[in-house]
C-alpha cells in the first residue's frame, strides 16, 4: 500500500481537491489524504462547487492537522510554502499551485485543471515505482 498526503497551510481547498480527485484517478492499492499546518474550520465553499461540477465525490472531506497523520510514502505540498519536517516520507513534491480561494470559479477550475493534470503524472510514477520493484 502507498499512502499519499496533500499538505497545504489550511487543508481546506487545493489540498482537499487533491484528496477527493485522486481517490478517482489513484489506483487502487494507493490510500490518500490531506491535511494541513493551520487547518480551517471547514472546507472551501468554491473547492466543493468545483468538485461537485465535476461530479467528483466530496463526503467526508474536512480540514485535518498534520498531526493526524503518521508516516506517508509521498508528501505533496501544494505550492503554500508548506515544510513538513515531523512528517516522514519516501518522496517530497511541491506542486505550486496557486491558491483560488476567494477568486472566480475559474480560478477554482483551473486549479483543478492543474491538480488533475498533476496526479495523473503521479499516477505514471507511482505505476512505474511499482513495475521497478516487480522487476518488470
Amino acid at each position: 500500500m502507498t499512502v499519499i498526503a496533500f499538505v497545504c497551510t489550511h487543508n481546506a481547498c487545493r489540498s482537499q481537491m487533491a484528496e477527493a480527485m485522486a481517490r478517482t484517478i489513484m489506483p487502487a492499492e494507493v490510500e490518500v489524504y490531506s491535511a494541513g499546518t493551520d487547518p480551517a474550520s471547514q472546507v472551501d465553499s468554491g473547492a466543493l462547487a468545483e468538485l461537485a461540477r465535476r461530479n467528483i465525490d466530496a463526503r467526508g472531506l474536512r480540514p485535518k492537522a498534520l498531526r493526524e497523520l503518521s508516516s506517508v510514502d509521498w508528501l505533496i505540498t501544494m505550492g503554500c510554502g508548506v515544510s513538513c519536517p515531523a512528517l516522514p516520507c519516501r518522496h517530497r513534491e511541491d506542486w505550486g499551485l496557486t491558491d483560488p480561494t476567494g477568486g472566480p470559479a475559474t480560478a477554482y477550475k483551473a486549479c483543478a485543471d492543474a491538480i488533475e493534470h498533476n496526479l495523473h503524472d503521479l499516477r505514471d510514477k507511482l505505476c512505474q515505482e511499482r513495475d521497478e520493484r516487480r522487476g518488470v
